[in-house]
């Protein structure tokens, strides 16, 4: 299940998305594709002339994103783009990294031949996005890959949990992801992550995946001063 193609509540419920719907679908991607960065202030008469709509299904938009954390209100100084503490964050790490290796130890005992064979041609792609040079195309066919590790998995419960995380991570994980060489790097975990899944080993997807996504060491440094300063709070 790719992240942007995940039925929202008014679809799953059976009916039409409204202007209110579409509208947190489309601020939750900018937020995800760093076109509306951490921090960044959301006007609501100013959203609701960028995108021809009345200022109640933005308020209602706003509403939603609350709920699920990708916005935070700031008293007078009003609703933006939520802002993670440096420990905050690399807790939230930490917890993907736990929830990525449940995933792939579960695959490893649960994966069916076509969904390891998906998670090799998707590879492809992300093997081509890398030799184009093309980083926006890298991040986004690196989405569909751990997509494809959390349905191979067969669970609910956990691979909601992680696309949840996801979501509040999303524009601080896409900066770790154009770190210097971290390309090149993914490329290689991937393959150690799916040869101990062919390979029918738990422990070893499970430690592969999950130092895949781990921030330690020279990478965590490296990430953190990378950040702008207001993306982040001390």
């Amino acid at each position: 299940m790719d992240q942007d193609d995940a039925p929202t509540p008014a679809n799953s419920a059976g009916r039409a998305p409204t202007r209110s719907d579409e509208l947190r679908d489309q601020l939750e991607q900018m937020i995800l594709d760093g076109r509306l960065a951490p921090g960044e202030r959301l006007d609501e008469m100013e959203l609701a002339r960028r995108f021809g709509i009345s200022r109640t299904p933005v308020r209602e938009a706003i509403k939603s994103l609350l709920a699920i954390g990708l916005i935070e209100t700031r008293g007078r100084q009003g609703t933006h783009v939520a802002l993670l503490s440096i420990p905050a964050l690399i807790e939230m790490f930490d917890v993907m990294s736990a929830l990525e290796g449940l995933c792939a130890r579960l695959a490893a005992r649960r994966a069916i031949p076509s969904e390891r064979a998906a998670m090799r041609a998707v590879h492809e792609e992300l093997v081509q996005a890398f030799e184009a040079g093309d980083p926006v195309a890298f991040y986004k066919v690196n989405q569909k890959f751990h997509d494809l590790l959390y349905e191979s998995a067969h669970t609910h419960f956990i691979a909601d949990q992680a696309l949840q995380l996801r979501r509040r991570i999303g524009a601080y994980r896409m900066r770790a992801t154009y770190q210097p060489g971290r390309m090149l790097s993914t490329l290689s975990e991937h393959v150690r992550i799916m040869d101990a899944i062919d390979a029918g080993d738990p422990e070893a997807a499970q430690k592969a995946a999950s130092d895949h996504v781990q921030l330690l060491g020279d990478q965590l440094t490296d990430f953190i001063s990378s950040l702008p300063t207001q993306m982040a709070r001390a």
